[in-house]
């Protein structure tokens, strides 16, 4: 029963310091992403690949969305002619650089402004140099999945009829980037009495898709708020502490362990920096920083995302160059710092 009552306080504590953080940028995510046009922003992205990768990696500052929001808004940015390679970098830099990130992660680890500072330069760096390595790739439309590639195809050769997309999913129109939402940019059915009288159809208000907007993200990343605090409860009262020691203290092993922990649990963003503070005591600060780089970037949620705008062999991809970079700049993190 000890225990028991020493997880609870845990968990209740790791909400408390998380909630205020995941609900403010649902809000601001929401607001911005259904009051804002995306066309204006994707006309002044640099098309030279280096310039493109660094404006991709810094719109998170205005979109600051989290990863179960970027692969959606990433799609829309694609639909409307952004480059892929500038689509890799929003889609890898903005869970952790945004504004609400790197204040909750000043928040938790106010004590280490120096993980704060390597989260971004390195999720920077790791962003930069695989938006590069995308746009070696002249044609873009074999990495897409086919209604992203072939919307792709015909931004590239204006003189074409613009082909049927079949839209399977409500992601790929315009209005709300809602996750599995039907109401996303499509004309609700007219009834017979409208039709009859050659009414417009109804759309939903952009305040009705703000407001559902933020009711969904909400209900999704709560869930996945409450699942990671409570496995980092779990381990912190439950697993014998010899055997978090041993594994935490290695070198290797600890960077390892806890880029392996940071896809599993999937925490959202904004709230994993104090996920991670939990483990500041049992785990060395160059592990903890792989988890805050490669867990925004790739976890088991968002590789599922991932699989709706890339083909799988290029989401695999992603996610092993990722994985190498996180793993070599942790490393130089531990003998440099």
């Amino acid at each position: 029963m000890t225990q028991l009552h020493e997880a609870f306080t845990i968990f209740l504590s790791l909400l408390v310091e998380a909630i205020p953080f995941l609900t403010f940028g649902v809000v601001l995510s929401s607001a911005l992403l259904v009051f804002s046009d995306e066309k204006k922003l994707i006309a002044y992205i640099p098309r030279n690949p280096f310039l493109g990768a660094i404006a991709g990696s810094l719109v998170g500052f205005m979109f600051p969305v989290c990863e179960c929001g970027n692969v959606p808004v990433a799609r829309r940015f694609l639909m409307q002619g952004l480059p892929p390679s500038v689509a890799v970098a929003f889609l890898l830099a903005a869970p952790t650089i945004n504004p609400i990130v790197i204040w909750s992660t000043w928040v938790a680890f106010r004590d280490q402004p120096g993980m704060v500072v390597a989260r971004i330069v390195c999720s920077l760096i790791i962003t930069v140099i695989i938006s590069w390595v995308f746009s070696r790739q002249l044609d873009a439309v074999p990495l897409l999945k086919p209604a992203l590639g072939r919307r792709l195809a015909y931004l590239n050769r204006p003189e074409e009829s613009p082909p049927a997309i079949a839209c399977e999913s409500p992601l790929l129109q315009s209005g709300t980037f809602i996750l599995g939402s039907g109401n996303s940019g499509q004309l609700l059915k007219l009834d017979e009495q409208a039709v009859e009288t050659l009414l417009p159809p109804i759309t939903p208000s952009r305040w009705e898709m703000f407001t559902d907007n933020i009711v969904q993200e909400l209900r999704e990343l709560g869930g996945m708020l409450i699942l990671g605090s409570l496995i980092a409860a779990v381990i912190q009262v439950f697993i014998p502490r010899e055997w978090i020691l041993l594994l935490g203290q290695g070198t290797i092993s600890s960077i390892l362990a806890m880029m392996l922990l940071s896809v599993v649990v999937s925490v959202c963003s904004t709230v994993d920096s104090f996920f991670a503070l939990s483990f500041v005591s049992t785990f060395t600060g160059s592990s903890l920083l792989a988890f805050l780089v490669f867990g925004p970037m790739i976890d088991v949620k968002s590789i599922g995302l991932l699989l709706s705008v890339f083909q799988r062999r290029i989401v695999i991809y992603l996610l092993l160059l990722a994985g190498q970079l996180t793993f070599l700049l942790s490393l130089a993190h531990s003998y440099l710092f």
